[in-house]
């Protein structure tokens, strides 16, 4: 048994990738949000950048999973199994940040209309990031011990 070759970072690039996506949409509608808001003269809230960072937490998950995958106790003829778990991994990580993002679009631009919800809109984001756990939980437990 060897170590050290992992799944080639795939967890991570595809968790990064919908961090991205999800901080993009997020962000973009924060900023829609603040325009609407300075245009009536009004306060516009910093908290929306709440929903614009959201999704960056998992980019953390698929760094730990992609460690922890290049740390297993893996045979060499086993990698090709350990990369599809790795893009796989990473491509349902990478789906909650995206959607949390799309969420937390959806919350940036109700908080700002009606100056109301914020515990609200935080717990659907906190669902949708339950997701990501789950999957680097299920994942690091299937994962052989050293």
């Amino acid at each position: 048994m060897v170590s050290g070759l992992g799944d080639m970072g795939l967890s991570l690039a595809f968790s990064a990738i919908g961090s991205a996506f999800g901080a993009g949409a997020a962000g973009m509608s924060a900023i829609g949000a603040w325009k609407k808001l300075y245009m009536k003269n009004k306060i516009a809230p910093f908290i929306l950048v709440a929903f614009v960072g959201a999704p960056l937490s998992q980019t953390i998950y698929g760094m730990i999973l992609r460690n922890a995958i290049k740390a297993a106790n893996i045979a060499p003829e086993a990698y090709p199994y350990v990369m599809i778990l790795g893009m796989a991994s990473g491509i349902a990580i990478g789906f909650s940040a995206w959607f949390q993002g799309k969420a937390g679009a959806c919350a940036a631009d109700a908080l700002a209309e009606t100056g109301q919800g914020f515990g609200n809109y935080m717990m659907v984001l906190g669902i949708l990031e339950t997701v990501a756990l789950f999957v680097m939980v299920f994942v690091l437990t299937s994962l052989p011990k050293v």
